[in-house]
């Protein structure tokens, strides 16, 4: 990192923490003790107002806020914010309903000449080649703005030929294979959940108390939630390298891989109603997956 820029990234890390020690820079920007100081007598050169406090817990402090610089990006950070917005086009609907084109042209118009034609001439290089937004989903920023703040709303939910009113706390939303996902704490019936975001047909916050519990819960654990019931079928299947790699791609909080004498099984539970849904899941693995039991999953 060029000194510069270096010194601009650490004017925003000072302003923020406020009080910080030599230590802190060292880890922050990796850099040696002899760098950290002459960057400190850098700021100090420029005007930041710090304070040295003397002594073993001493350190720096900042004694008032700045008027920090605006932001500035190199010509890789452009790069990469540029081609992470181009991923955005294969979505109908997003969070704050915000739309790629108005991104693109604001973000266009902020660069210079030179990174414009870099831009240009890499668009005929570069593709994305993900799967499209199958149907639109018209509740995504409720639905995540219930999750962020811990809330409890009232959907209406579409299934088959009937739409039921539910009562949910979000905790997660999330994209895959064509379609928007919800992931939420279901209040009536005290199970975790997963909805399909394009058959929720309305959605309304709900001056209910959320469950306390579910503040901590994050997409990484959710699936911790997951109980299967009384009835649900268990099944196992064996399955090779293939078979490992298309799972991590994709699964569900109701199976897992495990491993015996050097084998790989996939192993898990699907309710009496869903069989048509794990036939149709477990046909994704081709050849690489062999299904041990039940003997009914087996044979459809």
């Amino acid at each position: 990192m060029k000194k510069t820029e270096r010194i601009n990234q650490m004017l925003r890390f000072i302003n923020q923490k406020q009080r910080f020690t030599l230590q802190d820079l060292v880890q922050e920007f990796q850099i040696s003790k002899r760098t950290a100081l002459r960057d400190i007598a850098t700021l100090e050169e420029i005007g930041v107002p710090l304070y040295a406090e003397h002594g073993r817990y001493g350190g720096y402090r900042l004694l008032n806020l700045m008027q920090l610089p605006p932001i500035s990006f190199n010509n890789q950070e452009v790069y990469a914010l540029y081609f992470a917005m181009k991923a955005l086009r294969s979505f109908a609907n997003l969070p704050f309903q915000v739309s790629f084109l108005s991104i693109h042209k604001k973000f266009l118009n902020a660069l210079t000449e030179s990174q414009r034609q870099a831009i240009e001439r890499m668009q005929n290089r570069i593709s994305f080649r993900h799967t499209e937004q199958i149907k639109d989903s018209e509740h995504l920023e409720i639905l995540l703005m219930a999750a962020v703040n811990n809330k409890v709303i009232k959907i209406s939910y579409q299934k088959l030929s009937k739409t039921d009113a539910r009562l949910i706390q979000p905790i997660a939303i999330y994209f895959m294979k064509g379609y928007w996902y919800c992931r939420a704490y279901d209040v009536d019936k005290r199970v975790y959940r997963v909805f399909r975001c394009d058959r929720i047909t309305s959605a309304e916050a709900k001056d209910i108390q959320p469950l306390a519990e579910l503040t901590e819960i994050t997409m990484q654990n959710a699936h911790s939630l997951w109980r299967p019931s009384e009835n649900a079928v268990q099944f196992k299947c064996l399955i090779d390298q293939r078979g490992v790699e298309y799972f991590q791609q994709e699964h569900y909080p109701s199976m897992r891989l495990i491993n015996e004498m050097g084998n790989t099984y996939l192993v898990g539970s699907y309710e009496p109603n869903e069989l048509d849904f794990i036939i149709k899941f477990l046909s994704g693995f081709g050849k690489s997956i062999k299904i041990m039991e039940p003997v009914i999953l087996k044979e459809n």
